[in-house]
C-alpha cells in the first residue's frame, strides 16, 4: 500500500465555530486580506466577523469583488490589493469562487508571476502565504483541497492549479453562515458535493510509485476515500431535498456542511471525474452554475461506467437510504440512478444539456475538449477515448439511457 492524506493544519466544524476566526487568523498574521464577494458581505453575520479580525490585528482590506468561476482579472485585481496593504495572511469568507480566488492570490502573492504559470498538477514551487478559509456553502469543499479552478479567456474551458501547497492552512466550517444560502445555489452545491461524494468513491483505482504522492494531487480511489465518500453520500442523500425545501431546517444544514466536507476529503485525494471534466467546456459555453452541470452529467456518467462499477453502484443505493437488500447489484445499480433521477429532479437540475441551450453539434467537439483534462478524466472507471465520452454527452442531450427502470423504494 502506498497512500497519502492531506488537509489543513487545522479543520473546525460545528455551530458557532465561526467565533474562532478572529483569534484564529491573528495568529497566522497581523495583515489580513479578506476575500469575498458583494452577497456574502451583506451578510449580518460575516460583516461581524469582519469587525471581529478589525479589533485583533494592525490591518484589515476586504476584496469583495469576487465574481462567479474566477476569471484571472479578478485575480489581478486582488493580488494588486493584497500588494497594496501588504498581506500576510488571507481570510476567505464565501462559496468556492471566493476560496478557489483567495488560493490563487496567495500563491502568486508569494511566488510571483501569474496563474498561467500554475496550470496543471504540482506546479506550485512551495507554501504560500497563511489562508484560512471559511465556507458559506455546503458544496464545493474547496476550504479542504489542493485545487482551485479558474477562467482563462483565452481557453475555451476552465483551467486547474493542483497543487498540495494551496490547502487552506485552517478550514472553519460553521454550518449556521450557510442558513441564508438560497434555494438554488443550495441547490447547486448540495449536488455538487453529492457529485464528489460518488466521483470519488467510484473513481478508478491506480497503482503508484514512491514519488507520485508528491508529483500528483489526484491518485484514484483507496479505502481511505471510500470511507469519507460513503459517510458524505450518506449525509447528502438524507438532507439535500430537506435543504432546498427549508433553508431553516438547521439539522439538514449540518447535514450538508459535515457532508460537503467529508466529500471534499475524498476527492482531494481520489479526484473528480467525467462528469467535471466535461462540465469545464459545456460550463465555459453555457454560462451555467457548476453544480447545475456535474449534478446533470453524473448520471450519464455513472450509467456508461455501469459493468465496471455495478457494485459500488448497490452499495451507494443502501448508503443512500434504499431498500436494496434483497435485490443483485444490477438491480440496486438501477436503482440508485433512478433514485438519482428522482432526486436531480425534485431539486431543480434539468434532465438534458439540450434544457441548458447545448448544441448538438457540438458535442464531440467538448468530449475532446474533455479528453484533454487528464488530472480529471483519468480517474473515470469508463472508456475516456473521444468516441466514448461523445456518446455520454449524446445520452446527456436526448435524455436516453439503456437501463431497466425499477421502481425505487426509500427507507
Amino acid at each position: 500500500m502506498l497512500e497519502t492524506v492531506r488537509g489543513p493544519r487545522q479543520l473546525i466544524v460545528g455551530e458557532g465555530v465561526a467565533q474562532n476566526i478572529p483569534r484564529v487568523v491573528a495568529e497566522c498574521g497581523s495583515r489580513v486580506l479578506v476575500v469575498t464577494d458583494q452577497v456574502v458581505l451583506r451578510q449580518p453575520g460575516v460583516a461581524e466577523i469582519v469587525a471581529a479580525v478589525r479589533e485583533k490585528v494592525e490591518v484589515v482590506e476586504v476584496f469583495s469583488d469576487a465574481t462567479a468561476d474566477v476569471p484571472l482579472a479578478d485575480v489581478a485585481l486582488a493580488v494588486s490589493v493584497a500588494a497594496e496593504v501588504d498581506a500576510t495572511v488571507i481570510l476567505a469568507i464565501g462559496g468556492g469562487t471566493v476560496i478557489d480566488l483567495a488560493k490563487i492570490v496567495g500563491v502568486v502573492r508569494r511566488h510571483g508571476g501569474t496563474p498561467r504559470d500554475f496550470y496543471g498538477e504540482s506546479k506550485v514551487p512551495g507554501p504560500t502565504i497563511p489562508l484560512v478559509a471559511v465556507p458559506t456553502t455546503a458544496g464545493t469543499g474547496s476550504e479542504l483541497t489542493p485545487v482551485s479552478v479558474l477562467t482563462d479567456p483565452d481557453r475555451e474551458l476552465k483551467v486547474g492549479v493542483s497543487s498540495v501547497h494551496i490547502v487552506p492552512d485552517f478550514a472553519i466550517v460553521d454550518p449556521e453562515l450557510t442558513y441564508t444560502c438560497p434555494a438554488a445555489v443550495t441547490a447547486h452545491s448540495g449536488i455538487d458535493a453529492f457529485c464528489h461524494a460518488v466521483e470519488s468513491y467510484t473513481a478508478r483505482p491506480r497503482a503508484h510509485g514512491p514519488r507520485d504522492p508528491v508529483e500528483q494531487v489526484f491518485l484514484g480511489r483507496n479505502p481511505i476515500t471510500d470511507h469519507y465518500a460513503l459517510l458524505a453520500a450518506q449525509r447528502i442523500a438524507r438532507s439535500l431535498r430537506r435543504a432546498v425545501r427549508d433553508g431553516g431546517d438547521t439539522d439538514a444544514r449540518a447535514d450538508m456542511s459535515y457532508g460537503s466536507m467529508l466529500a471534499g476529503l475524498a476527492f482531494s485525494h481520489a479526484g473528480n471525474a467525467a462528469p467535471h471534466a466535461l462540465q469545464y467546456p459545456i460550463g465555459a459555453a453555457t454560462h451555467t452554475p457548476h453544480g447545475l452541470g456535474v449534478g446533470l452529467l453524473l448520471p450519464y456518467a455513472l450509467d456508461a461506467a455501469r459493468e465496471t462499477i455495478g457494485d459500488r453502484l448497490a452499495i451507494l443505493a443502501g448508503v443512500c437510504g434504499l431498500d436494496v437488500a434483497d435485490a443483485s447489484d444490477a438491480e440496486a445499480a438501477d436503482t440508485f440512478l433512478t433514485w438519482l433521477d428522482g432526486l436531480l429532479a425534485e431539486i431543480g437540475i434539468p434532465p438534458t444539456l439540450a434544457d441548458i441551450g447545448v448544441a448538438r453539434a457540438d458535442l464531440p467537439r467538448f468530449a475532446e475538449m474533455a479528453s484533454g483534462v487528464t488530472r480529471l478524466i483519468q480517474n473515470h472507471p469508463g472508456p475516456t477515448d473521444a468516441a466514448s465520452l461523445t456518446a455520454i454527452l449524446e445520452a446527456a442531450w436526448t435524455g436516453e439511457r439503456t437501463r431497466h427502470v425499477p421502481t425505487p423504494s426509500r427507507s
